[in-house]
């Protein structure tokens, strides 16, 4: 029979430990998310958030499957199926009751990209016509800071064609994001320049509302000890995104 002592120890270490005792959802989630070089690549090396998110679900003993999809639908994805999570998700405030909010993953910076030579200073730039990415939280933001004429992409290379063919005369994005388009892209095709970030912000994993509390305590337990022994850091680091 075992001991009492023995038997208290055992469910401490349950508790303590994460993905021993996993919540109901988390064993069975999915992960949606979309190609957002270098945070997130579809194919080849992993990009930096998904090395954390990677790193985070394996310690909390949870083997989601990911799928890649628009961004759009991403987003239905996390607010329609059960047990799914997604990421890099802002955290806005129209946002907050659609999703649970797991673990903050990355400081975002937002800017204005144009082609060389029309990127004026920002007020100036509010009545033009901005590209983004559809479905993205760039809208509500462009919102708050008094730009009123959007035009959505289905994807970053549609944002630069809409640059290079002049049906946009600004695109807003995430600065790494950008910077890795742009690095990626054949230097024929154009010159671009870049604004001072705009607005910061914080991309999160969060999951779908049936996520529960007890979910949310294993991923922040997890992330926890990510922090405190360097990990998170080092991830970063490593991509060039600390």
């Amino acid at each position: 029979m075992i001991g009492r002592r023995t038997f208290l120890a055992a469910a401490s270490l349950l508790l303590t430990r994460p993905g021993l005792a996993l919540a109901g959802v988390a064993r069975s989630m999915r992960l949606v998310t979309s190609h957002l070089p270098p945070l997130v690549h579809e194919t080849g090396r992993p990009g930096g958030l998904q090395e954390l998110v990677g790193e985070l679900c394996r310690r909390a003993g949870v083997k989601p499957a990911t799928h890649f999809v628009p961004w759009r639908r991403a987003l239905f994805l996390a607010t329609t199926m059960k047990a799914t999570a997604i990421y890099p998700l802002t955290r806005l405030p129209e946002r907050e009751q659609q999703y649970r909010w797991l673990v903050p993953l990355y400081e975002e910076n937002y800017l204005l990209l144009a082609v060389r030579g029309k990127l004026l200073p920002v007020e100036e730039m509010k009545d033009k016509r901005i590209a983004l990415l559809r479905g993205a939280a760039q809208g509500t933001i462009l919102k708050e800071l008094g730009f009123t004429r959007f035009v959505e992409a289905a994807s970053i290379d549609e944002v630069h064609r809409f640059l290079l063919g002049g049906m946009a005369d600004a695109a807003f994005g995430e600065r790494r994001i950008i910077e890795a388009s742009l690095g990626s892209r054949d230097p024929s095709e154009g010159q671009f320049e870049t604004s001072a970030p705009l607005r910061s912000t914080t991309a999160w994993l969060a999951g779908s509302l049936d996520f529960d509390d007890s979910d949310i305590a294993l991923f922040e337990r997890t992330w926890d000890s990510m922090r405190t022994d360097g990990t998170q850091r080092r991830i970063l680091t490593k991509h060039k995104l600390a």
